[in-house]
């Protein structure tokens, strides 16, 4: 059975992956971080929630790869629209830009560092995001539902960006102009992947808000829509991969993770 890690940031966004995974069982890992391990249409999966920002995210990563081994890694989670994208649509990053590196001049000096998506996850994006076929895992059946998948870059940084008169917004806009959504954690997760040549890594985004008003977006329970649509098409992408087994019981997690540490 192959093996995928899904990570997440927020809790919103944990239980929105969880709500999919069968067989769950938690496992500590004996640093500290805690997962569940459980199957999902022939994978054992494990989920984890990083908390915000980039380098808890390249950390865990970093941790979940070292010591689950997984095939795949999935980031699942929300993000604040940029262009191109309304509430509840969902994002598959190609790659996340950090926005914050640069030189400190007599005015910013950007010298952009990157994390890409696996060419292959990327292009499986691209399939899914033409079909429907993803929004049968939306509870109540979404089908009909008018939601749109781009297959674009992101932005990621430790800013909170909550008003499109900001100097950061308008910092992106200018700078990263194909960037449609903006996040906190995507970067570290794509680098810690790409020290793990054989780990294959795509982040995934529903859009809880557009910047201006996230603050009453969130109250609307815009981060719980958006999660769901991000859930719902990543492990929709995760099916399709090739390799999957079909299931013959409960994950064998007696001993879940190689001896490793």
């Amino acid at each position: 059975m192959k093996r995928a890690a899904i990570l997440t940031a927020l809790p919103v966004e944990y239980l929105a992956v969880r709500a999919h995974i069968r067989n769950l069982q938690e496992v500590i890992h004996p640093k500290g971080t805690i997962y569940e391990i459980g199957e999902f249409e022939g994978w054992e999966v494990l989920i984890a929630q990083t908390g915000a920002g980039n380098p808890r995210a390249a950390m865990e990563t970093e941790r979940a790869i070292a010591s689950f081994a997984p095939n795949i890694v999935l980031f699942v989670g929300v993000a604040g629209a940029i262009k191109d994208l309304d509430l509840g649509d969902v994002v598959a990053a190609t790659k996340v830009y950090g926005y914050e590196f640069g030189k400190a001049d007599k005015k910013f000096l950007p010298r952009p560092e990157f994390g890409k998506a696996s060419y292959s996850l990327e292009k499986r994006a691209d399939v899914e995001a033409r079909k429907s076929d993803w929004k049968q895992r939306l509870e109540g059946n979404g089908v009909d539902c008018k939601v749109k998948v781009l297959v674009k870059p992101i932005a990621a940084g430790e800013q909170v960006i909550s008003s499109t008169r900001s100097p950061t917004h308008k910092f992106i806009r200018a700078q990263y102009s194909d960037a449609v959504a903006v996040e906190m954690e995507g970067l570290g997760c794509l680098l810690a992947c790409d020290a793990n040549e054989d780990v294959q890594a795509l982040i995934i985004r529903g859009i809880s808000d557009q910047i201006d008003g996230k603050e009453q977006a969130d109250l609307a329970g815009s981060q719980e829509l958006a999660a769901s649509h991000a859930a719902a098409f990543g492990l929709e992408i995760l099916s399709k991969v090739p390799g999957a087994l079909t299931s013959t019981g409960p994950p064998t997690t007696t001993n879940p993770f190689p001896p490793r540490f």
